[in-house]
C-alpha cells in the first residue's frame, strides 16, 4: 500500500495563551521607600532630629549662659551674617586654610614622588611619617610663634604639618596598591613617564588619594580653628576662632554657638558637596566604588 508523500507529517498545533498569564506585575514604590533611598533626605531628617533634641534640651536646662537654644543661636547667626561680622571672620579663616592646604598638598606631592621614584625616598617618607604623623599639629604652635611670629606664616606652618603626612601617606599607599595588570597595560602602551603617572598611577590610586585629601582637610580645619583660638588675633584680623574667643570672653554664648554652627556648616558643605562631587565624577564613575 503506497503512501502519499508528506502524509505522515504532524500538523502544526497552535495554543492560545492568555496574555495575563505571565505578566510581570510591578509593584509601585511607596512614598516612604522613595524617600528612604535618598541619602540627602535621610541626612536632613537626622539633622532635624538633632535640632529638635538641641532645642528641647536647652529649654529644659533653661540656662542661656551654659547652653542657648537652637532658635536663639539661629537668630544670632543670621544677625551676625547681616552685620557682616561672621562672613568676614569665615572668609579670613577659609583663605588661610586654602593657603596652608595648598602648600601641604604641594609638599605631599613632592615627597610622594620621591618615595615612588627611589627606595631612599620611600624610607624617608616612612621614617618622617612615623616621627611626625602622631605629633599633634597644635603642639607645634609654640615653636611656630617663636620662628614666624604672630602672623599668617605661623598658621600656614601648622596647617602644612596637619595636611602633609596624611596626604603623602595615603597617596603613596595608593600607588603601591595599584594593580600590576594596570601597570603592565601602561608599559605595553608605551606611555611616557608623565603619561604613566597621570593615566595609570593616579587614577588607580585615586580612592586612597581622595581619602588622604579628606583626612588632611579635616586635620587642617580643626587645627586652624584651635590655632586661632590660641592666637586670638592674627595679623590684625580675626577668623572664626577669634570670633568664638571674643564672644566667649564677653559671655555672649549665643554668638559663640553661632560661630561653632558656622564651623559645622562649612564642614558639612565641604564633605557633602565638594568631596561628594569629586567622588561621584571620579571613583564612582570609574566603577571603583559602589
Amino acid at each position: 500500500m503506497s503512501e502519499t508523500p508528506g502524509s505522515n507529517e504532524r500538523p502544526d498545533v497552535f495554543h492560545t495563551i492568555a496574555p495575563t498569564a505571565f505578566d510581570v506585575v510591578e509593584k509601585p514604590r511607596s512614598a516612604w521607600e522613595k524617600f528612604a533611598d535618598k541619602g540627602a533626605a535621610r541626612k536632613l531628617v537626622l539633622l532635624a532630629v538633632i535640632g529638635i533634641a538641641w532645642e528641647g534640651y536647652a529649654r529644659w536646662l533653661n540656662d542661656p549662659l551654659v547652653f542657648p537654644t537652637l532658635s536663639a543661636t539661629v537668630v544670632t547667626f543670621f544677625s551676625s551674617i547681616a552685620s557682616g561680622e561672621l562672613p568676614q571672620a569665615a572668609w579670613f579663616t577659609i583663605v588661610l586654610l586654602l593657603k596652608g592646604y595648598a602648600a601641604g598638598l604641594i609638599l605631599a606631592g613632592l615627597l610622594t614622588a620621591l618615595a615612588s621614584a627611589t627606595r631612599i625616598g620611600a624610607d624617608l617618607l616612612e621614617t618622617l611619617t612615623s616621627m611626625f604623623n602622631p605629633l599633634p599639629s597644635i603642639a607645634l604652635l609654640p615653636l611656630a610663634m617663636i620662628w614666624f611670629g604672630l602672623g599668617d606664616a605661623s598658621m600656614i606652618f601648622v596647617l602644612i604639618h596637619a595636611v602633609l603626612w596624611a596626604v603623602a601617606l595615603n597617596t603613596y599607599a595608593g600607588f603601591c596598591a595599584v594593580s600590576p595588570t594596570l601597570r603592565m597595560v601602561g608599559q605595553n602602551y608605551g606611555l611616557s613617564k608623565l603619561g604613566y603617572i597621570t593615566r595609570i598611577l593616579i587614577p588607580g590610586a585615586f580612592p586612597s588619594i581622595l581619602t588622604g585629601l579628606k583626612v588632611g582637610w579635616a586635620f587642617a580645619w580643626r587645627t586652624l580653628i584651635a590655632a586661632e583660638l590660641v592666637f586670638s588675633v592674627s595679623s590684625g584680623s580675626g577668623g572664626l576662632g577669634w570670633y568664638i574667643s571674643q564672644y566667649k570672653n564677653q559671655l555672649l554664648i549665643p554668638n559663640v554657638f553661632a560661630g561653632l554652627l558656622t564651623v559645622i556648616l562649612f564642614g558639612l558643605f565641604v564633605e557633602n558637596v565638594i568631596f561628594k562631587t569629586i567622588e561621584a565624577r571620579t571613583v564612582r564613575r570609574w566603577g571603583m566604588q559602589v
